[in-house]
């Protein structure tokens, strides 16, 4: 257990700052989940309306320094390449 004020502050800190990261960690994977059931679901329409938030909830995980900005394009980028995929495989 930390002794110093300064360690106990330095711990107070970091729990908050896993909470905040765990949060903004959450609604981002929960927001990408929805649109992986809505592929399974064949529905695609929906899926597509709920890029953006996805995608709004990425970038925002790496602005908060969450997540690293390359790891928020990458899901973001594999999640349009799902949703593409999958529109053009229901054109077909």
């Amino acid at each position: 257990m930390a002794h110093t004020r300064s360690a106990k502050k330095r711990i107070r800190q970091a729990e908050k700052r896993r909470l905040l990261n765990r949060y903004h960690i959450s609604r981002m994977k929960t927001a990408i989940k929805r649109i992986n059931e809505a592929l399974k679901n064949k529905d695609i329409e929906t899926a597509e309306k709920l890029l953006p938030l996805a995608q709004k909830l990425a970038y925002r995980a790496a602005a908060k320094g969450a997540i690293h900005k390359n790891e928020a394009a990458r899901r973001v980028s594999r999640i349009a390449k799902k949703i593409n995929t999958a529109k053009q495989a229901l054109s077909s």
